[in-house]
């Protein structure tokens, strides 16, 4: 054997020497720089050979494997860990868990820890400054990986997709720079009926679902089993644990009776059975209350909070959103509130924070005090409208009454020529105006109401100096022109000027029309073709072409119109003489 033979053989058995007196060491997986309460974390065996024994706080344990799994870390899981291979420990690796949460929450959109083979879900990232500059990972195995992320601007929030890609179990989380969030651990079955539990650990004395799902369908009736043995059997697929305690720790699985009746109305009924699942049931984080000390007034207070938690972080949460949240500005342990809402707090304590408190439904309080004057003010302008209307109907109605009388003149020069009086037609009553040479006691402005007779006839008064038979009250029924005309009696001192003859003078007329209609004046002359005989309370109704009567218009009021036709037929009179 050569020179070069001996140098390779020597430093082939020292490489071997070396490798098995190497010291193995204890890393941890994922590289949290801090480690939660929930936290689902794998203790690694590294270099060295031969058996593998894991000792917590010198204690021999059971694991032979160069990884150790702790699911659902808590403050009993402290202490001090060592590997051994080969008669070599490690040095100790000391695992300290905070009992607190970290500053950003990840968590499934639907679902919970189990997805069969091939399946996928979305995790939610939730962070009160919003997931810019975050990044996401995956644990699969041994071996880590960065996931994409897309952020949603509008809702704050980021959301990765989360696959196995193969592996049985897979570790995710998110990070910036020294915060990071929570870890979630996603686990593969393969078979078609899984027992499904909450991705994150259950709370001491909080509700727990766990379901029984069948991939593609939905399970009819399920049976639950904890370690083997049968502890719920229900219609459906849900067990709902409504406080849980450490008894209700354990192994769970089902037995899930179920039919594709979506695919088919007549598909056959099927049964399955899932594998084993762990719950685990911790005490978590500390948690604060929410409640109302005065109106408008919330408290977030924390018997339980370490020393460390000084600061108060509040959220308003919506009912349309489970995962929308918005943190407050204020960050005392008693806020104001104005309008209502879900609220909530908790507590920052160095490291991490508290657990988030109870959601508390504030309803906005009415003011106490102030009254709001807007309704008195709407109901007083009503009713100021309300007496302006009826003053201006009342006023109206007064104008539209008062037009149509006139009040007697009081000049004694104007009595001379023959006063008369303008009435108010009302009721449908028609009034004749008295002549100078009547009775004293009618002289003086006095009317006498004509009668009618069944809203068609018109009767006309006879003049003193009519017929004995006909002036004792006596009346002539004088024929109306379509309930239109208006009958005037000429007074006596009229008669007398027109001394051509008597009894025409007495006897004559005027034939009016209402406001729309003409006025007719009736003239007795020589002309007339009435027999003298009947002179005395006839009349002749002139036709509209004939000269020997005087049309009047009458637009407003026909008895300013009848006053100076009285002066005409004076004038007429003395022409004629």
């Amino acid at each position: 054997m050569d020179m070069r033979s001996l140098l390779t053989l020597s430093v082939l058995l020292a490489l071997i020497r070396e490798d098995k007196g190497e010291k193995p060491a204890v890393s941890l997986l994922p590289r949290f720089p801090d480690v939660f309460v929930g936290d689902d974390i794998t203790l690694i065996c590294k270099r060295g050979g031969g058996t593998i024994k894991w000792f917590i706080n010198g204690k021999l344990q059971s694991d032979q494997n160069s990884s150790m799994l702790l699911t659902a870390v808590t403050s009993k899981d402290n202490g001090e860990y060592v590997c051994e291979r080969g008669g070599l420990k490690s040095d100790p690796y000391p695992l300290t868990v905070e009992e607190l949460e970290p500053h950003a929450q990840l968590s499934p959109s639907i679902g919970g820890a189990v997805m069969t083979k091939g399946d996928g879900r979305n995790l939610v990232l939730q962070v009160d400054d919003g997931p810019n500059g975050w990044k996401c990972y995956v644990l699969r195995g041994e071996s880590g990986f960065t996931l994409g992320t897309s952020v949603d601007k509008m809702k704050n929030r980021a959301v990765i997709f989360a696959e196995l890609n193969e592996a049985k179990r897979a570790t995710f989380w998110c990070k910036n720079g020294e915060q990071r969030s929570n870890a979630v651990t996603l686990k593969m079955t393969d078979l078609k009926v899984m027992l499904d539990p909450p991705a994150v650990p259950a709370l001491l004395g909080e509700s727990v679902a766990l379901r029984c799902a069948v991939w593609g369908g939905k399970a009819d009736r399920a049976v639950f089993y904890k370690d083997n043995k049968t502890v719920r059997t229900t219609t459906g697929d849900t067990y709902i644990i409504t406080n849980a305690t450490q008894d209700h720790a354990g192994q769970y699985s089902c037995h899930a009776t179920y039919r594709y009746s979506h695919i088919s109305a007549e598909a056959a009924e099927q049964k399955g059975d899932s594998d084993a699942q762990e719950l685990k049931v911790i005490g978590g984080p500390p948690a604060p209350t929410v409640d109302s000390t005065s109106p408008k007034s919330l408290e977030c207070f924390c018997r339980d909070c370490p020393s460390s938690c000084t600061s108060y972080y509040w959220y308003q949460t919506f009912l349309n959103d489970s995962f929308a949240r918005r943190r407050l500005p204020e960050n005392t342990h008693i806020i104001t509130v104005e309008e209502g809402g879900l609220f909530s707090c908790r507590m920052e304590c160095g490291k991490g924070f508290s657990r988030f408190s109870n959601i508390y439904s504030y309803k906005a309080q009415p003011p106490s005090e102030s009254v709001n004057v807007l309704p008195i003010l709407v109901a007083v302008i009503l009713m100021v409208l309300g007496v302006l209307i009826v003053v201006l109907i009342a006023l109206k109605r007064r104008r539209h009454g008062g037009s149509s009388v006139q009040a007697p003149a009081q000049d004694k020069d104007k009595k001379k020529d023959g006063d008369y009086e303008q009435i108010q037609l009302t009721d449908q009553a028609v009034y004749n105006t008295l002549g100078e040479n009547t009775d004293k006691d009618k002289a003086e402005g006095g009317y006498e109401a004509l009668k009618k007779r069944q809203e068609e006839a018109v009767y006309h008064t006879l003049g003193e100096n009519a017929d004995k038979d006909k002036a004792e009250g006596g009346y002539e029924a004088l024929k109306k022109r379509q309930e239109e005309a208006v009958y005037h009696t000429l007074g006596a001192a009229e008669s007398q000027g027109q001394s051509e003859g008597q009894g025409e003078g007495q006897g004559g007329y005027e034939a009016l029309k209402s406001v729309k209609a003409e006025v007719y004046q009736t003239l007795s002359s020589t002309d007339s073709k009435t027999p003298a005989g009947k002179s005395e309370g006839g009349y002749e109704q002139l036709p509209q072409k004939d000269k020997d009567y005087e049309t009047v218009a009458v637009d407003e009021n026909p008895y300013e119109d009848l006053k100076a036709g009285k002066q005409d037929k004076k004038e007429m009179s003395k022409e004629k003489e």
